[in-house]
C-alpha cells in the first residue's frame, strides 16, 4: 500500500508539471526530447494526454493495492504489470535524451516510478 501511494504522489507530482508545460511553462527541457522551452500545440496535447494516463495508472495502482474497487481482480493484475513494462522501457528514451536536463531529472522519475510500479 505504501508503494501504492508514493506511485500516486510521484504521479500527481508529474501531472502538475505535465499541466505547466501544456499551459506553456519554459520547461520544455525536461519533457519530450527537451527540443523546445516552450511546447508547440502538438505537444501541449501530449502533455495533457500523459496527464490522463497518469490518472488511469493512479487508479490501477490503488485497485491493486485494495484502497478502491473499480476494477475486476483480473483486469488490475494484468494493467499493473503493463505498467511495470511501460515504465520500465521508458528508462531507455529518457536515458538517451539529447537533453540534458531531461536526462538528469526525468531518467531517476522514471527508474523511480518503475520501481514503486513493481512494489505495488
Amino acid at each position: 500500500m505504501v508503494a501504492a501511494v508514493g506511485l500516486v504522489v510521484v504521479l500527481a507530482l508529474l501531472a502538475l508539471f505535465q499541466v505547466l508545460v501544456a499551459c506553456g511553462a519554459p520547461l520544455g527541457a525536461f519533457v519530450w526530447g527537451g527540443r523546445h522551452r516552450v511546447l508547440p500545440a502538438r505537444l501541449r496535447v501530449g502533455s495533457l494526454v500523459a496527464v490522463l494516463v497518469y490518472a488511469a495508472v493512479s487508479v490501477v495502482a490503488l485497485d491493486r493495492a485494495g484502497m478502491i474497487d473499480v476494477l475486476p481482480d483480473g483486469v488490475a493484475r494484468v494493467a499493473m504489470w503493463v505498467v511495470v513494462g511501460w515504465f520500465a522501457l521508458s528508462i531507455v528514451p529518457n536515458a538517451i535524451s539529447r537533453s540534458r536536463p531531461e536526462r538528469l531529472l526525468m531518467t531517476p522519475v522514471t527508474v523511480v516510478l518503475a520501481l514503486l510500479v513493481a512494489l505495488s
